[in-house]
């Protein structure tokens, strides 16, 4: 892809003709389609093969990737971003080869494509597959992360798509570097470049532009960062989205729960990153427990350094817990902060969730393989556990390999989007001359 860079909102090609932005994001969306085509005819070696190359191609230039990182964080710092935000966006070449070798665990993940998903036939003799095959073209919008255009980048190609990357003006430098040599590994295997492809401006309106589909160039969306950007896609966005808005994520300790247990998964779902989506933000105790399990479990968290906001029974567990509100319930702290109640029993429990819960991912500590079961089929989230941490919610733990994100939505893709869920279906039909009377 020739470079761009912006001119007064115009953008200017590597023909030094200026392009108006529409014209430029407009090419890039065709371009991704005519590259999603050939893709969608490759086998999973080629894609294999071509993606092995993009990691060797970001190997190779481990240099100018940690030069353009190197800019992108002296303009963070220079703005004021916290220490939090700089280790997001920061490369280290140890960093670098971990995204290399994540490439290369994509390569190496089963063909999604292809896949015989249902075969059944009718009673006229027609036999009907489904078949697992590419989306198309992906959009995906992100902001400090670099290593997302890698991850993305290859989660696309190994299932047969195109991707349209965004990055956010933070890692723009670090992003277009890495899409470059990424490009280079897939030329040089005898894919075309354009299957991954960066918009190559920092505008703003190009996002709008990319949410409007790109004249039905984009079949999906994904956003990949905080909340204002994942609010506005879900608002602005012509094409479906695979996307979570919150990730308000609870641990129930049943009456049956083990204390040990509970302690040990509760302080790894809320402590392990408190930052992350899969960061528990609620601890819900049962009243049947509470004299037993409530104030080792609070002060487990309070002696760890986390914050706890309790209801009147958790305040009179220890004195150091401050007074939780109405909000509390409904906020996602990503911070070592977390909200805690008694409940009368496992319904209230499910009841709380449904009602203050995102749908992401919750909990329930129990040894009753029932209640287990009962709160696995009642809680409405993307992924309900029993005996472990929210902070599994996560498409390496799930052996995907890496994910483009996680999505909370009924439709297609729910919990975490690797290979598999970039793809659709189709039927083939195999007749012996069947006609419809």
């Amino acid at each position: 892809m020739a470079s761009a860079a912006v001119d007064n909102g115009v953008s200017r090609d590597g023909s030094g003709a200026d392009v108006p932005l529409s014209d430029l994001m407009l090419d890039i969306g065709r371009r991704a389609r005519k590259a999603a085509r050939v893709l969608a005819l490759t086998s999973d070696a080629e894609r294999a093969a071509a993606l092995r190359s993009a990691a060797e191609a970001i190997r190779s230039d481990v240099a100018g990737i940690i030069e353009a990182n190197a800019e992108d964080v002296a303009e963070a710092r220079a703005g004021g971003r916290i220490e939090a935000f700089i280790d997001r966006l920061q490369l280290t070449p140890a960093r670098i080869e971990a995204i290399a070798g994540s490439v290369e665990q994509v390569a190496d993940l089963p063909d999604p494509v292809g896949r015989v998903l249902a075969t059944f036939e009718r009673p006229n003799g027609l036999v009907i597959e489904r078949v697992a095959v590419p989306l198309g073209v992906i959009g995906v919008i992100f902001e400090s992360r670099p290593n997302v255009a890698a991850d993305a980048g290859s989660l696309c190609v190994k299932a047969g798509n195109a991707a349209v990357l965004r990055a956010g003006s933070e890692s723009f430098r670090s992003a277009t570097r890495l899409v470059a040599a990424i490009r280079a590994g897939l030329e040089r295997a005898g894919l075309p470049a354009d299957a991954v492809q960066l918009v190559p401006v920092r505008d703003r309106d190009a996002v709008g532009l990319l949410l409007g589909g790109l004249a039905g160039n984009i079949d999906v969306i994904v956003p990949r960062g905080g909340k204002g950007l994942v609010a506005r896609v879900q608002a602005e966005a012509r094409v479906p989205v695979f996307a979570h808005l919150d990730g308000i994520c609870h641990v129930y300790i049943h009456k049956d729960a083990d204390l040990d247990m509970a302690r040990t998964v509760l302080l790894n779902a809320k402590l392990r990153r408190t930052g992350i989506c899969g960061a528990a933000e609620t601890l819900l105790v049962d009243r049947a427990v509470a004299g037993t399990h409530l104030q080792p479990l609070v002060a487990a968290l309070l002696d760890a350094g986390c914050e706890v906001r309790g209801d009147a029974a958790t305040q009179a567990a220890d004195v150091r817990v401050k007074p939780a509100v109405e909000e509390d319930w409904r906020t996602e702290y990503e911070d070592a902060i977390i909200s805690a109640r008694v409940v009368d029993d496992i319904a209230e429990a499910i009841d709380h969730i449904e009602t203050y819960g995102s749908h992401h991912t919750d909990s329930i500590i129990t040894a009753d393989k029932a209640a287990a079961a009962r709160f696995q089929r009642e809680v409405d989230s993307a992924i309900v556990a029993h005996n472990a941490s929210t902070q599994f919610a996560d498409g390496g733990e799930f052996g995907f390999g890496a994910e483009i994100g996680i999505a909370t939505g009924r439709m297609h893709a729910r919990g975490p989007v690797g290979v598999e869920q970039l793809t659709s279906f189709k039927y083939r039909i195999h007749g012996n001359g069947q006609a419809r009377p």
